[in-house]
């Protein structure tokens, strides 16, 4: 009888590793503590529930490296990119997705695969036997992050993360904002104006940002010291950095033409994107902050357009663990002092929804090797996986490791062979490189399981 995988999360990385493991004949058992233990951010009990943005960002898999890992997600049978493309919404050049849907529709798919047993219920401490992958994302809970410190003789990393609020359509004032995706991005007129697009004059920003910085902010308890992700940095972190920082950051008036006053160019503009597929539901892009809740509604409604806005959602600050990977994981994501335990996901100092998942099919194909007999070699370092899988298992400086996002800096160097190759061209050639570099890993394990 084939031994049973026991995986501790539900969130992105759990789920993928579960369908994973399930598709290669491996029974897999998911621990998840939702519904019968909430957490800050979380709203429902689903597997592969959104806290955060609703968007898995660029979907351009030959200039973009977060593409890239979405091309080879596809080409590996991902459930999370699969149901992420049958629920997604307009957004331009990139992959948003309606976030109920598409956590409706893993745990769907989940509970309903054979191989697949959901557990509700909270996993307090490491379990001694067994093959297991802790996937229990940026809001591990205290009890097994206490044991996960134990184990290691190392104290957990932590920093800092915020979600941005969401505002019902039918609040925001149509006379004032206008539907347009920067630079016109997309193939259809839907893509085309994807977002909504709320413009400040000079004026309006200025008193944006004073009302910003003297809003009440949330307090940190003793002791604890806010370190923060700069890909998820609260607003009024950026306009503490400079009055000027959010101007040439999410409100950036660049590639927009106000269709209520083309020949009047914004100072700044809030971008909403679509977050369901009524389109009832926006949230407001880049705008995550650490704001008290009626501080929120009061600067938030400075905004033109949304002076009367009702939110769906407010945003909010919640602490996100993640462990020293560099010293504490092998490549194949096992804790070298514990083998049969894998980590996958936020967890080992990745970052992004993205980023989760990816580390979470891979999680789940080695501990499916090694419960098979057939085990798997990590895939190349010069595919998105791979670059990922090695910067956090060794590539990175342990002493200063912060969590990460996929990029082309993580990759080998292409060759220029002799000339300068422009962006465009070298960007390319990355990908191409990397694809071939993933069919081949693909194409090695089909070979061993035949």
């Amino acid at each position: 009888m084939t031994e049973t995988l026991h995986i501790i999360g539900g969130g992105m990385a759990g789920s993928e590793a579960a369908w994973q493991a399930a598709e290669a004949g491996v029974p897999v058992v998911i621990h998840e503590m939702r519904p019968q233990v909430g957490t800050f951010a979380h709203q429902t009990g689903n597997l592969a529930e959104m806290v955060c943005s609703n968007s898995f960002r660029s979907d351009d898999d030959e200039q973009n490296a977060v593409g890239l890992l979405h091309w080879e997600m596809r080409t590996a049978g991902g459930l999370i990119m699969a149901m992420a493309d049958e629920h997604s919404l307009p957004a331009g050049g990139a992959l948003a997705v309606d976030r109920e849907a598409f956590a409706e529709a893993v745990t769907a798919r989940l509970r309903a695969h054979p191989n697949v047993t959901v557990e509700a219920g909270e996993i307090s401490s490491l379990p001694t036997d067994g093959q297991w992958i802790i996937a229990t994302g940026p809001l591990t809970s205290g009890a097994l992050a206490e044991s996960i410190r134990a184990e290691t003789g190392a104290d957990a990393l932590a920093f800092f993360d915020a979600i941005a609020p969401i505002v019902h359509t039918d609040s925001i004032d149509m006379s004032v904002a206008w539907a347009q995706s920067r630079y016109d991005k997309g193939e259809t007129e839907e893509e085309r104006t994807a977002y909504l697009n709320c413009p400040m004059t000079r004026d309006q920003y200025e008193a944006f940002i004073d009302a910003l910085l003297a809003a009440e902010k949330t307090e940190f308890k003793p002791g604890e010291t806010a370190q923060y992700f700069d890909g998820c940095l609260p607003i009024e972190v950026m306009a503490e950095r400079g009055r000027e920082t959010l101007r040439f950051g999410p409100m950036k008036p660049v590639g927009l033409t106000n269709a209520h006053q083309p020949h009047v160019k914004p100072y700044a503009v809030v971008q909403l994107r679509r977050d369901n597929a009524l389109g009832t539901l926006y949230n407001i892009v880049g705008f995550q902050t650490k704001m008290k809740y009626g501080a929120q509604t009061s600067v938030f409604r400075m905004i033109p357009g949304l002076e009367n806005a009702q939110f769906a959602r407010l945003g909010g600050i919640h602490r996100n663990t993640f462990i020293n990977s560099p010293t504490l994981l092998d490549d194949r994501l096992r804790l070298r002092s514990r083998p049969n335990l894998r980590f996958a996901g936020q967890i080992t100092g990745v970052e992004g929804y993205v980023e989760s998942a990816a580390m979470g099919l891979l999680a789940g194909r080695l501990a499916a090797g090694d419960i098979l007999g057939r085990p798997l070699a990590p895939p190349p370092a010069e595919t998105a996986m791979g670059a990922l899988v090695t910067h956090i298992t060794g590539g990175a400086d342990a002493k200063t490791f912060q969590p990460m996002n996929v990029n082309f800096g993580l990759f080998p160097p292409i060759d220029a062979k002799g000339g300068r190759r422009g962006r465009k061209d070298r960007y390319k050639a990355y990908t191409d490189r990397a694809k071939a570099a993933f069919r081949d890993w693909l194409g090695q394990a089909a070979q061993d399981a035949a």
